[in-house]
């Protein structure tokens, strides 16, 4: 059992760390969705700033844009030429996969400050990446109304994983002390 132990030691320990990582990020993103029901930013802080920025972008690309507060739902009503085309819910903020990218990045480890630049990079990216993926969908439910099912539930969610799954390939190729320790 021992020498089983032994062999998979990083395995156990990449499972243990990320499992640990995650738990905790979820536990504190949970209380943080919890300790902003009432606030003035409404659904959340980040929700929020996401849906601002998302009218500020398709504003900018001509879109008559206005984000209101859903009546019914904790969301955010995207209305383009005053005609509703989506909403934004918190799980649309991105937040989600950034703590899945912090916990696998922290689980294969480099120096303190690799990985905290690395983190810090992969989440404004990500953040970024999606921001992007909200503006897009909006404008394909514009103007492709029958095509909402393939976009939203193929076509965006495999590019914001699918690069999620790049920044993951290059952090463990490139960065991480496993790997450093796999090729000596």
């Amino acid at each position: 059992m021992r020498a089983l132990l032994t062999k998979y030691k990083l395995v156990i320990r990449f499972i243990f760390t990320f499992v640990l990582v995650y738990g905790v990020l979820s536990i504190a993103y949970k209380l943080y969705l919890d300790f902003s029901e009432g606030s003035k930013y409404y659904p959340d802080y980040l929700t929020n700033l996401v849906g601002k920025q998302t009218e500020t972008v398709l504003s900018s690309f001509g879109y008559r844009t206005s984000i209101v507060p859903h009546y019914d739902e904790p969301s955010l009503m995207v209305f383009v030429d005053q005609k509703y085309i989506a909403r934004i819910i918190e799980g649309c903020n991105g937040m989600s996969v950034i703590i899945l990218f912090i916990a696998f990045v922290v689980s294969f480890r480099d120096t303190f400050k690799r990985t905290l630049l690395f983190l810090l990079a992969g989440s404004v990216l990500i953040y970024a990446v999606n921001l992007i993926r909200i503006v897009l969908l909006t404008i394909g439910l514009r103007h492709y109304p029958w095509r909402s099912d393939i976009m939203h539930e193929v076509i965006f969610p495999l590019a914001i994983y699918g690069m999620v799954f790049l920044l993951w390939m290059f952090w463990v190729r490139h960065f991480s002390i496993q790997n450093k320790t796999a090729n000596v």
